[in-house]
Order: C-alpha cells, then structure tokens, then sequence
C-alpha cells in the first residue's frame, strides 16, 4: 500500500502546492489516486490556513474528499501540536462527526493511550506511530496495542546510518515481540527516499508526499503531490533512484 501525505504542518513557503482548503486536499486526492495511491494522510485546516482538529474543519476535508474519491482510506493526525495543544485536544476529538478510517497516534506522546482509547471508542482505526526503540518498546507494552490497525515506523533522522539504525532498531523490537501487525515505513525530507527503498525490500508499506519532503528520487523539485506518487511507483516497480537501494547502502 502506498499512502499519500499531502500536507503535514507544512506551509506554502514550502512549497507552493501544499493543499490547506478541503477543495484543495479534494483535489490532491484525486491527483494522487489516480498517480497510484491507495490511502490518504491528511492534516485538515481551519479558515486560515492552520492545523485544526474542530469537528467543522475534520468534517469539511473528509466530505469533501469522499466525493472525490469514495473509496479511498482517509486518515488525520492527533499530533500533540495540533490546536488546542497537548491534552487540550480530547475535547475536539471527542466531537467529530464525520469520522476518518484512522488517525495517527504517535508513541512518543504522554497521552497516547488517552487518545488511541478515545478514537477507538468512535469506531476509528490506529496508526502507532513510533519514533524510536523507546516507543516500540512502549507501544509493544500496551495492553491493546494488537488493536491497531498498523504500525507507523517514522524517521525522522537526516544522516543515513542514523535513519537505518533507528528504522532497524525498532523493526527489530516488534519482531522479537512477535508482532504481526502491518508495518507502514516512512522518512522525513533527507531519508525519505532511503525509507522508501527500504520499504519496498521489506515488503512494507510505504508513505510518500508533501508532508514529508518535496523532492524527486534524482534531487529534483516534484511539481506537486502526485508527482511524488508517481516516482514512487516506479521505484516500486523495480525503477531505478541515484539514492539506490538499501542494499546498496549497506542497510
């Protein structure tokens, strides 16, 4: 499977396709589904442009995008910074109407638990992000934690041999406890491409888009969000990338 992360936290400063409005995210949808997505990652906004969990703007993006493309996965974030904040955003989750296929949680929040509970009480599925062997372990200590729907592997390190070593660090942590859950690998900006690489060896599931960096395989600048798709399915079928394999790097 491969997801679409069309927006994150990022602003048009970073790039000048980067979608806020529900039409907007609505369109990207559409873009990348027919580039060969299979899932959505979204961060709805509220009227100017910020990261919002208010029930109105979680609404207004999911409708919209359900008529673009009915079929297709769509999650949110319930990152800690996400207004109002912290634990703050309990209340606003507990509103939604319009509800997501799942949303992310991330391990290294002192709530995560608190909101896993929470959104499953809603019928909504759970992405456990996990940053680092330390959230593994946390995450593999969870009384539920066999109830989510995947494990979400985030790199967030720039050096190679750094992101490699967080990545195999916590890989090798679920398979020593056993845990048979899909795995879903991403990195962010500098290891996106190696996480992919990686990915793909695996036989993992893969995330690609915006939110996580704007760059083509080759360094080049990607046009939008479905041009990031599109490189990314041809490296998943067996195309070429001057980042290389994992292999070849010694991952």
């Amino acid at each position: 499977m491969l997801q679409a992360c069309l927006n994150g936290g990022r602003n048009r400063d970073f790039h000048a396709a980067v979608p806020f409005t529900a039409d907007e995210l609505a369109r990207d949808a559409a873009l990348v589904v027919a580039a060969g997505a299979g899932e959505l990652h979204i961060h709805p906004r509220d009227l100017d442009g910020n990261e919002s969990l208010v029930a109105s703007d979680i609404s207004a993006a999911i409708r919209a995008i359900r008529e673009s493309v009915p079929e297709v996965p769509i999650g949110v974030s319930t990152h800690w910074r996400i207004p109002p904040g912290g634990k703050a955003r309990h209340a606003p989750i507990a509103q939604w109407q319009e509800l997501p296929d799942y949303v992310s949680v991330n391990l290294i929040e002192e709530d995560a638990a608190e909101i896993m509970a929470l959104v499953w009480d809603k019928g909504i599925g759970v992405e456990a992000g996990l940053w680092s062997v330390s959230d593994a372990e946390r995450f593999i200590a969870l009384p539920d934690a066999k109830k989510c729907l995947r494990v979400l592997i985030e790199v967030n390190e720039q050096d190679f041999d750094e992101a490699m070593a967080v990545a195999t660090g916590i890989i090798s942590v679920l398979e020593q406890a056993k845990f048979e859950l899909p795995i879903l690998l991403h990195g962010d900006e500098a290891s996106v491409w190696p996480m992919f690489n990686l990915a793909i060896a695996r036989g993992y599931d893969g995330r690609i888009g915006l939110e996580d960096g704007k760059l083509l395989p080759e360094g080049k600048e990607a046009e939008d969000n479905a041009d990031l798709i599109r490189a990314a399915v041809v490296l998943a079928h067996g195309g070429d990338t001057l980042l290389g394999t994992a292999n070849e790097k010694g991952g």
